[in-house]
């Protein structure tokens, strides 16, 4: 896929009608020959245009209008390809908890999480949240996560969770001013629901610190995961984190993962992670898929606004 063509999807696949602003910044991006021009100087991991909009935004430029974008992002392309290069998509949504709470409050408690590319951690948290699906709420406390799900009875209760842990190669601090800064832009412009939920998360973790390891996901997996306690259920988790991955090293995990004690519960695109025997996506939006071991169970957004129970 050309520079030009993600852009594209991702303006009329994630963007539309979530984010007006982003999605005709991609438009205008992908029409754009200069720009596109700069972003192949980098490493094709570093396009994205999550990532360009959000360093953009993080160094105080315009998105509101791409011809400001445009003028913006040329002028200070020294500044941008610094932040382009040396930071990721750590997008932290605690809202992806309220698609993974179905699969972890069904496991035998209690818990002890590891989430695979954690960023500040704030998914290791699914016992301290609150969650609504459409009229069922369960959980108390703030954020409130909430979740259009068909196809399946919400959960009845939140899990126990005695042990949490988070792998990446970055781990960032939910006590560090500027990393929270970098969270809030990775959040859209217009989702200032997403920017008080980060904060209220941000509390819930800065309270309880979650062990964050800066690490690999296949070289030191097994040493953390062995640090869960005895008569806890380890569950290593992951959402929207292998795209990011070289496909050889994303079947190596896999591999790894698959031998580990306990259970796997991924959330990922079904390009990224492959399922045999899905059923059609709800629509033409992008979708992850939701699986327990290997076993694909729901179609999710990305933010964890919505899940289709399929499984």
């Amino acid at each position: 896929m050309t520079t030009a063509e993600a852009y594209v999807e991702f303006g009329s696949r994630e963007a539309r009608g979530v984010s007006p602003t982003y999605e005709r910044l991609s438009w205008a991006v992908a029409r754009d020959d200069a720009l596109l021009a700069l972003l192949d100087t980098l490493p094709p991991g570093k396009r994205q245009p999550n990532l360009l909009f959000a360093v953009v935004r993080w160094l105080g430029g315009p998105v509101d209008d791409p011809a400001t974008f445009h003028d913006y992002t040329v002028t200070h392309w020294p500044a941008i390809e610094v932040e382009l290069r040396t930071r990721a998509t750590q997008t932290n949504e605690s809202g992806r908890c309220a698609v993974l709470l179905p699969v972890l409050a069904a496991l035998p408690q209690p818990l002890a999480l590891l989430e695979v590319g954690a960023s500040a951690g704030l998914c290791l948290y699914p016992d301290r949240y609150a969650y609504r699906y459409g009229e069922h709420q369960v959980g108390s406390g703030e954020p409130v996560l909430e979740c259009a799900a068909g196809g399946m009875v919400p959960p009845a209760c939140v899990p126990q969770v005695v042990w949490r842990a988070g792998l990446d190669l970055n781990p960032l601090d939910v006590t560090d001013p500027d990393d929270v800064s970098w969270l809030e832009a990775l959040i859209w412009p217009e989702h200032a629901h997403r920017r008080a939920r980060l904060r209220a998360a941000a509390a819930v973790a800065a309270a309880d610190p979650p062990l964050l390891v800066r690490g690999d996901l296949v070289d030191d997996l097994p040493a953390l995961a062995a640090q869960a306690p005895a008569g806890a259920t380890l569950v290593v988790f992951h959402t929207s984190v292998l795209y990011q991955v070289p496909a050889a090293r994303r079947e190596a995990f896999v591999r790894l993962v698959r031998e580990l004690p306990g259970h796997w519960i991924s959330n990922e695109a079904p390009e990224v992670l492959r399922h045999d025997g899905l059923p059609d996506a709800p629509d033409a939006a992008l979708h992850n898929v939701l699986a327990l071991d290997g076993k694909p169970l729901a179609w999710t957004r990305g933010h964890g606004q919505a899940m289709t129970w399929f499984g």
